[in-house]
């Protein structure tokens, strides 16, 4: 068992595939099925990363995550070869990695996928030979894949993070305004970026070219700043921030005082700042300073209009709502076929997990005497992230020992 938050090993991955992008034929873009002219999709938010189903040759649905963040179709369960029974596939190593370390995955030069009432025809996939990521352990569902830029590419897209919806324009058709702000972007080997201005610890100003990033879990992750890292604030608690090819990622978690975007403010911002020697600077672009995930693009309705290289946000229910980390220092992953047994595969030091004596490879088996079948791992998240000094009564079972109930109380530590 291996704790792990999906959107730094993504990153590690997709930033070592976008070369093979122009060496593989274009793939067509989604097109509407039943020359339809609007549609609405529903997508579930989990541990505030965007799950969609797709149809794959016929097949399916399978859970993807939609992900601006990468350029290619990335399928990361490698049991859809048999299942899809696909043939002729290519083979790379992709390096890159550090001491040597390569990456071997096989290519889908041609393959049809459908989501909701739109498909392509033709669209190339890299397929990882091992399911390195382990989404479905990380999410408590089944995951098989990412869709980014060949999706976005097709329709303007608008992300209703308050009901779960996706809905899609004809980019012939534009995007109506309805006190939307306009915000410009530009997209760089397929991936959307936008300046923003931050606010540090000290009080100084800080310009901020960042990528827009579905496929990310954290709200801001600062990486590079003129060849370094950000200046960290004096309040913060070091953290394994994910874990990559070549182990955990780490890192520290810290608040900056404001993000603007545009006219948006956006107050105690929570923050993440990777170490740069260790997990940077090897594997960042030179020319952009972090990236920008769901917590903080979940605070509007964002439209994505890729043809005019601009975003449109409004603010929606969610905009009020404080950022907060995890209370309880607990990293957290499912076990199972039914990704119903939940095990404890990390504990942070000087955390509420700790203090009560919890260890990796302890399993949950109810929380308040609810059975955590009952719960899922996603409502176990957000109550651990809910209030400072709240209390649950946890029966824990631990290798080689009977299970016990123990008090954890929150702790917030940022």
């Amino acid at each position: 068992m291996i704790a792990l938050k999906p959107y730094l090993k993504v990153v590690l991955i997709v930033l070592h595939i976008f070369y093979l992008e122009s060496q593989i034929a274009c793939a067509q873009e989604f097109y509407f099925l039943n020359q339809k002219k609007q549609l609405s999709i529903a997508f579930k938010l989990v541990k505030n990363l965007i799950v969609i189903p797709v149809k794959i040759n016929q097949k399916g649905p399978y859970n993807f995550l939609l992900d601006t963040g990468i350029g290619m179709c990335l399928i990361t369960n490698p049991s859809l070869i048999d299942s899809l029974k696909l043939k002729n596939l290519g083979s790379i190593r992709i390096t890159g990695f550090g001491q040597g370390d390569e990456l071997r995955a096989s290519i889908a030069p041609k393959i049809s996928m459908q989501i909701g009432k739109t498909r392509t025809d033709s669209i190339p996939a890299i397929i990882l030979n091992n399911d390195l990521l382990e989404l479905s352990e990380t999410l408590g569902i089944p995951i098989y894949g990412l869709i980014g830029y060949d999706f976005f590419n097709s329709f303007i897209v608008e992300i209703r993070y308050s009901t779960q919806r996706l809905v899609l324009h004809p980019f012939e058709q534009g995007f109506k305004e309805r006190k939307h702000i306009l915000i410009p972007i530009s997209l760089e080997e397929k991936k959307p970026y936008v300046f923003v201005t931050m606010k540090s610890d000290n009080g100084t100003t800080i310009p901020l070219k960042l990528i827009i990033d579905t496929g990310a879990g954290h709200a801001i992750s600062l990486e590079n700043y003129n060849g370094k890292s950000f200046l960290l604030p004096k309040k913060n608690i070091k953290a394994n921030l994910g874990v990559g090819l070549l182990g955990p990622i780490n890192g520290h978690i810290a608040r900056i005082k404001n993000l603007k975007i545009s006219k948006f403010t956006l107050n105690d911002v929570v923050s993440s700042f990777p170490e740069y020697n260790e997990t940077v600077k090897g594997f960042v672009y030179p020319n952009r300073n972090g990236n920008l995930g769901n917590p903080v693009l979940k605070k509007f309705q964002v439209t994505f209009d890729y043809s005019r290289n601009r975003i449109y946000l409004k603010p929606s229910s969610h905009f009020k709502e404080p950022f907060e980390h995890d209370m309880s220092g607990l990293e957290l992953i499912t076990i199972g076929p039914d990704f119903k047994r939940i095990f404890i595969s990390r504990v942070e030091p000087l955390s509420a997990g700790e203090d009560v004596g919890l260890r990796s490879e302890d399993e949950i088996l109810s929380i308040d005497f609810k059975p955590v079948k009952e719960i899922g791992l996603e409502e176990i998240n957000a109550l651990f992230s809910s209030k400072d000094n709240r209390s649950f009564i946890l029966n824990i079972l631990s290798k080689g020992t009977n299970n016990r109930y123990i008090i954890l109380k929150l702790k917030k530590r940022i």
